[in-house]
C-alpha cells in the first residue's frame, strides 16, 4: 500500500509537469522557427530505510524536435527560413552566441540587424550593421546585398554574410530565453551547406492536433492516479476495520 501511494502521488505530479509542457508547445504554435519540447516519464526508487520497494515518477525534458516547421513565403526582404538542417547564430541576452531558427529579422535603430525578439544577428566579425535606407536581399549562403547606389542596370553589393551553423543535435541544449546553445558553451564552426530561403519563414513544428491529443491523455491518466489514491484510502480504511475486529 505504501508502494502504491508513491507511485500514484508521484504520478499525479509529474503529470500536471508534463501538462504544462503540452499547453507551451501549444501556446507556441505559431511562433515562427519554434522546436516542441519533449518530455518522458521514468521510475525512480525511493532511497531509505527498508527495502528499496518504493519508486516514484520523474518527468524530465528529453530534449526538443527538430523536424522541420513548414516554410511560408511572405516576399519581405528581411524574412529568412533555413531549408533543411542548420541554425541562425544570433548574441543572446547573456552576451554569449546562441541560436535560433526563427528568421524573421529587422533593423534596430543603431542600424544593426536583430530578430523580432531583439537577439543581435551575428555575422564573420559579430553582430551585422546595415546601412541607412537601403534595398536588401538574402542569398542562399546567408549572404546580406545591397543594391549599388545609381547604378544601372542595378546590381547588388554584399555588405555581410549571416552565421550559419550545424552542430550536432544532441550537442544543443535549450535555454530559459527559447534559444540554443551548445552544451559546452563553444561556438559553433561555420557551416557553408546550410542553405538559406529569403523571403519566408520557418512556421512552428508543433502538431496542434497531437498535442490536443495528449493532454486528453495526460488528463485521463491524472484521474486514473486520483481514482487509484481514493482505492488507497478505501483500503486503508478496510484494514483498520479488519484489524480492530481481530483484537
Amino acid at each position: 500500500m505504501d508502494r502504491l501511494i508513491y507511485t500514484t502521488m508521484t504520478g499525479a505530479k509529474q503529470v500536471l509537469e508534463q501538462q504544462a509542457t503540452v499547453s507551451h508547445n501549444l501556446a507556441n504554435a505559431s511562433t515562427t522557427g519554434f522546436r516542441a519540447q519533449l518530455d518522458s516519464f521514468r521510475s525512480v526508487p525511493v532511497l531509505g530505510k527498508g527495502l528499496p520497494t518504493r519508486t516514484q515518477v520523474v518527468d524530465e525534458t528529453s530534449g526538443a524536435d527538430f523536424s522541420q516547421g513548414a516554410i511560408t513565403e511572405t516576399g519581405r526582404s528581411l524574412d529568412m527560413a533555413i531549408d533543411g538542417q542548420g541554425w541562425i547564430a544570433v548574441q543572446g541576452s547573456d552576451g554569449k552566441e546562441a541560436y535560433t531558427r526563427a528568421g524573421s529579422l529587422k533593423i534596430n535603430q543603431n542600424g544593426l540587424l536583430q530578430t523580432e525578439a531583439g537577439d543581435l544577428v551575428l555575422g564573420e566579425s559579430g553582430p551585422i550593421s546595415i546601412p541607412y535606407n537601403t534595398a536588401l536581399m538574402i542569398g542562399k549562403d546567408g549572404t546580406i546585398s545591397q543594391e549599388t547606389p545609381n547604378s544601372i542596370p542595378v546590381t547588388m553589393e554584399a555588405i555581410e554574410q549571416i552565421k550559419l551553423v550545424n552542430p550536432a543535435k544532441d550537442n544543443l541544449t535549450r535555454g530559459e530565453d527559447g534559444l540554443f546553445r551548445t552544451k559546452g558553451g563553444t561556438p559553433a564552426a561555420k557551416d557553408s551547406n546550410v542553405v538559406v530561403k529569403g523571403g519566408a519563414l520557418e512556421d512552428s513544428n508543433v502538431n496542434v492536433v497531437e498535442a490536443m491529443v495528449n493532454m486528453i491523455g495526460l488528463g485521463r491518466q491524472f484521474e486514473m492516479n486520483m481514482t487509484l489514491l481514493k482505492n488507497v484510502d478505501g483500503n486503508a480504511s478496510k484494514a483498520s476495520q479488519l484489524m480492530n475486529l481481530t483484537q
